[in-house]
């Protein structure tokens, strides 16, 4: 398929695709002609990449996870060497919730103290 169709199944800009491409993440064939030819394999790649994406990975994390996937279907079960990277960004996570709701009880203060005039 081509990049434009790629773009249509995955919700993915045509933009993002290259950039992938530049970073590595994705090996599109190439038409005789030099058009990218995506297959099956580089759509669940895109897949992956946004359900990690999702969960707040960047995609050097990304790029660790990739080679490491098994399974044919978007979501996939990594490599035992990485379940420590996914802790860590369980960490993360959950660090920046806390942080925003830190500032999420400061804007209320402020909001009473407001209301209360």
């Amino acid at each position: 398929m081509k990049i434009g169709e790629l773009s249509k199944r995955t919700g993915v800009s045509i933009r993002m695709l290259r950039y992938y491409e530049a970073e590595g993440l994705l090996k599109p064939q190439r038409t005789t002609s030099g058009y990218r030819d995506y297959d099956a394999a580089e759509l669940r790649t895109v897949e992956r990449i946004r359900l990690l994406g999702a969960g707040g990975m960047t995609l050097a994390t990304v790029r660790q996870f990739l080679p490491c996937v098994r399974g044919e279907g978007p979501v996939f079960e990594p490599c035992d060497e990485l379940r420590n990277v996914l802790h860590e960004q369980i960490r993360l996570v959950d660090q920046k919730a806390e942080k925003l709701a830190q500032s999420r009880n400061v804007l209320e203060r402020f909001l009473r103290e407001i209301e209360q005039r």
